[in-house]
Order: C-alpha cells, then sequence, then structure tokens
C-alpha cells in the first residue's frame, strides 16, 4: 500500500459499564494516505455482526482487503485522497447493532462522539459533519442507517451496503430455526455459554450462528431488565409461537418503518448510499428497495444500486460507495 494503517487506542466513556462487561479501551485502526491526514475529511466504517476492527485487514483468495481497496482508490485518483476509520464493535453477544442498546451498550455514542474526538485530536480531520460520512455492511449497514438518523449533527452522508430491514423477511424466517436450537437450554444464557464453550473445544455450527444472531437482536430489540441477558426472545418456548407484543417491538426498530418517522433527521444529510446483492440469502434485496424508496418519498438524495451476489464476499462494493459519498465530502 502507498498509504498506511495507524492503530488508535482508546478509553470510550461511552462503554464504561456496559451490561456486558466487554472492555472500554478499545483498539481502531485508521488508514492514512501517503501526503497525511492533518485537513483531511474521514469515512468511518461499522464491520458486520461477529466482525471486528481488524478483520477489515484479513486478505481473501486473490482478493485485496478493504483498506487495500481504499488505498488503490486514492492512489489510481478515483476518489479524493480521505481518512478511513474503522472502529471494533466486538461484543460478548458476538457484536452490536451500532445503537444504544440497554443491553448491550451505547456503541452509537462511542462513534459519534469519542472516537470521532480521538481521531480528530490524533489525526487532524476536518472537524466538521459535512466532512464526515458512515458507511457500513449488514449490521454495520444498519448501524450506519441509525447514525444518520440519530446523528445527523456529526454525519452528513452515509452509505448501507445489505442492511438489516423489512425484519419479516431478513428475520423471521430464522425464528423457528433460533428456537429449535434453544431449547436445548433452560434460558438464552445458559444457551450462549455453551455456545462458547462448543467455540473454544470445537466451533460453532449454522445453527449456533443463527441462534446468536436472534439472541443479539434481542438484546437491541426487545431489552428488559432483569431477564437472562436482559433480553426478552420474540418467541415463546417450547412451543416456538411467536410472541406478537415482542416481535412489534422489534418491527419498531425496522429502518423500512423508522425512516418515514424521521423524515426531518434524514432530509439534514447530503445524500445516501444504498445498495444489496440480488441474490442476498436473508431477503435484504427486498427491504433495501423500500428503504431507498421511503427516504426519496421525504426528499433525500438516493443512489440506490443491486448488483449479481449474495450477502458474504462483498467487499468491492465498497468501491462503488466511495465514488459517490467521498467527492461529495467537503474539504475545508
Amino acid at each position: 500500500m502507498k498509504g498506511s494503517l495507524v492503530e488508535i487506542e482508546l478509553d470510550a466513556p461511552a462503554l464504561a459499564g456496559n451490561p456486558l462487561g466487554d472492555p472500554a479501551r478499545r483498539t481502531a485502526l485508521a488508514w492514512v494516505p501517503p501526503g497525511g491526514s492533518a485537513g483531511l475529511p474521514c469515512v468511518t466504517f461499522l464491520h458486520g455482526f461477529g466482525g471486528t476492527a481488524r478483520g477489515w485487514t484479513q486478505p481473501s483468495l486473490f482478493a485485496p482487503t478493504v483498506p487495500e481497496r481504499i488505498d488503490a482508490l486514492v492512489a489510481a485518483g478515483e476518489v479524493p485522497s480521505f481518512v478511513a476509520l474503522f472502529p471494533d464493535g466486538a461484543t460478548a453477544l458476538g457484536g452490536t447493532q451500532w445503537t444504544n442498546a440497554p443491553a448491550v451498550g451505547r456503541y452509537q455514542d462511542y462513534v459519534a462522539d469519542d472516537l470521532r474526538a480521538s481521531a480528530e485530536a490524533r489525526l487532524g480531520t476536518i472537524p466538521r459533519r459535512e466532512a464526515r460520512a458512515v458507511v457500513g455492511k449488514s449490521s454495520g449497514a444498519y448501524g450506519a442507517l441509525c447514525l444518520a438518523r440519530d446523528r445527523a449533527d456529526v454525519f452528513a452522508l452515509a452509505a448501507a451496503h445489505a442492511p438489516d430491514c423489512c425484519f419479516e423477511y431478513c428475520y423471521l424466517p430464522d425464528l423457528p430455526k433460533a428456537a429449535g436450537t434453544l431449547l436445548a437450554a433452560p434460558d438464552p444464557a445458559a444457551w450462549l455459554e455453551g455456545a462458547k464453550r462448543r467455540a473454544r473445544e470445537t466451533k460453532l455450527g449454522p445453527a449456533d450462528f443463527t441462534a446468536l444472531n436472534v439472541v443479539a437482536m434481542a438484546a437491541h430489540y426487545s431489552p428488559r431488565e432483569g431477564a437472562p441477558l436482559g433480553l426478552d426472545l420474540p418467541f415463546e418456548l417450547p412451543t416456538g409461537r411467536l410472541r406478537e407484543e415482542v416481535w412489534a417491538r422489534w418491527l419498531a426498530h425496522d429502518p423500512v418503518r423508522f425512516v418515514p418517522r424521521a423524515a426531518d433527521a434524514f432530509r439534514r444529510l447530503a445524500g445516501v448510499f444504498l445498495d444489496c446483492g440480488t441474490r442476498d440469502e436473508f431477503n435484504l434485496r427486498w427491504g433495501t428497495r423500500m428503504v431507498a424508496e421511503a427516504l426519496r418519498a421525504i426528499g433525500v438524495p438516493v443512489e440506490h444500486q443491486e448488483f449479481e451476489d449474495g450477502h458474504s464476499g462483498t467487499g468491492y462494493r465498497y468501491d462503488a460507495s466511495l465514488r459517490w459519498i467521498v467527492p461529495r465530502l467537503v474539504r475545508s
């Protein structure tokens, strides 16, 4: 690479005392172009569920990493120079939706306040909302949309690659699968301990990951103080019957529903980039289309693209979002 990767160690007040006991001291990565970081706009990248900050640097066979892709885009002059910031959102539940969730922690404040301030102090990036964008994939894309809604005072642009949305399509099909897996334990907390033990001894299986994802989503969408892991599952056990009142709480967090309700906040944005593969295994193509339609209806500039691929292994799509977003960031 012509640029460099820099580690940023920070103590995040937003994560101090979080209910899962996850560390408040975090390592973020920053890609800095050859000329340095001072006076440049900044794009924050949010990883998906199960990811880490260092996961962005893990190579795939024959394919460049996302920092290497950024390096090549800037070196070729396809986008102006900028700083790329990669925070860590690993949790004891496997990941975060990058929101302020009572059962998980204040990961939205961690990104918008703690990390932003640390990066600007250490790297000298432009301290203006018009010079900041937030980008993510899957759970990270969901977090990007939530940050665009809640922290338009910090970010002016957002990109969401295959965001969790239209919950009936992306989550509902997995609920009976998760219920079958969770039957093996008296409650979600006991099941999680068993899953972690299996991961140490051998590895997690596909059924474990589906159940883990549902448990983690419940921690974000249907928290309940005093319950095991501080959450309500959206189905009954042992019957598997959908708990309509809990499911309604989940639906309130669906971008398809919250975008129209938050029209004034989204109108503050300079634009939103959305995309999804036509073969997305979680049916996110349709929810992404609905979110694009909702944003256009309230007057937000939207770039919506589809491409022939599934949900995983689509890091190359950041090339498209960066070509659209980075030129729209102010540079002074």
